[in-house]
């Protein structure tokens, strides 16, 4: 962990002029941070204000399991300005969390968030997993139920799923493991958004939810197009004209940064992906895709095209379109990736 530190410090100084302004949200993801000791992270921030103009109010995440959790790192973790967790729950039933083959439990889950708001934490974002083989509706409440009580300011949920070439993956196709079909996975959802929508939390995203001034700003710069940058292996950056895909591989990584060389390969966008790429993040929020922007920015008039397809689904209640700007409506959000589909631009 040491020598990747050190070389993730060395890809900050070399990455120093990637954005032009200043940083307003800084997060530990990907991977396990909550692994890096408090060291490491204060050397992390040093470097980062080192080489940007980091915002006074930046909100500053990291993402933690539960069972990485105790008073001690928590305090440490507050006095080095991190502002904001992002706590892997994923379930508070054991048997599910045995299923993922979690490394927490129910109890550990809950003393992590018990010690989280003891340390003076007052933006929490918590995970859910819906969609777990074997599980049901009465499981996704029983979850539901926990967190409204708990009340973090942020939940993302996501539905599982089961890759080919994965232990998952094995079991499925031995027969260990029945997949939870679309079907079941869809009233999963919609069970998500009705209960948290009638307990105060607003649906801003797919997969988010937060209440009222609680959504994750850095998240959300991401889906309104802003430029980012990634640092370490297999992280991506954009600066709104091409995007950086660094190496994965750990030892290859370490070794080119080394030589201070950046191990990264670069994709110069065409106008066909930036028009993609605008529709498929910005339709997935609650402010939905801006036509009047993508006609100026790109001279596409979305509306135009797709005129035929977008005025069936507007008849069938799948979207709403007002003032210029297209947002889907709940039903919509059932069928997100099958509508931003069919309105992808083709050269």
């Amino acid at each position: 962990m040491v020598e990747m530190v050190e070389c993730m410090l060395a890809e900050i100084t070399l990455q120093n002029s990637y954005l032009a302004s200043d940083l307003k949200t800084i997060y530990f993801g990907g991977g396990t941070p909550s692994l890096c000791s408090p060291k490491e992270i204060e050397k992390i921030l040093n470097a980062v204000y080192s080489n940007y103009n980091v915002d006074e109010q930046a909100e500053i995440t990291i993402e933690c399991n539960p069972d990485d959790l105790n008073d001690s790192y928590l305090n440490e973790l507050k006095l080095l300005g991190i502002n904001r967790l992002s706590i892997g729950i994923q379930s508070f039933d054991d048997k599910e969390l045995r299923l993922m083959n979690r490394a927490h439990d129910r109890s550990q889950a809950l003393i992590s968030l018990q010690l989280a708001r003891e340390a003076g934490f007052n933006n929490i974002s918590v995970d859910l997993i819906f969609g777990i083989p074997g599980g049901s509706l009465n499981m996704i409440r029983n979850n539901l139920n926990k967190l409204i009580e708990i009340r973090p300011e942020h939940i993302s949920t996501y539905g599982m799923t089961i890759e080919p070439r994965t232990v998952f993956g094995n079991w499925v196709k031995k027969g260990k493991l029945v997949e939870e079909g679309e079907d079941q996975s869809a009233i999963q959802y919609e069970v998500i958004m009705a209960t948290l929508k009638d307990h105060g939390y607003e649906h801003y995203e797919i997969s988010n939810f937060a209440l009222p001034g609680y959504e994750s700003r850095h998240n959300s710069n991401y889906w309104k197009g802003a430029t980012y940058l990634g640092i370490g292996p297999g992280a991506h950056s954009y600066n709104g004209e091409s995007r950086q895909f660094n190496i994965r591989n750990n030892r290859k990584y370490i070794a080119s940064i080394r030589k201070g060389i950046i191990p990264m390969e670069r994709e110069v966008l065409s106008r066909s992906q930036k028009i993609n790429e605008t529709i498929m993040t910005s339709i997935r929020t609650k402010w939905g895709c801006d036509l009047v922007s993508l006609k100026t920015k790109f001279d596409y008039d979305l509306y135009s095209i797709h005129k035929k397809y977008l005025e069936q689904i507007l008849a069938e209640d799948y979207i709403i379109v007002s003032e210029g700007m297209l947002v889907l409506t709940d039903k919509g959000k059932l069928i997100a990736d099958h509508i931003t589909e069919k309105l992808f631009h083709e050269d």
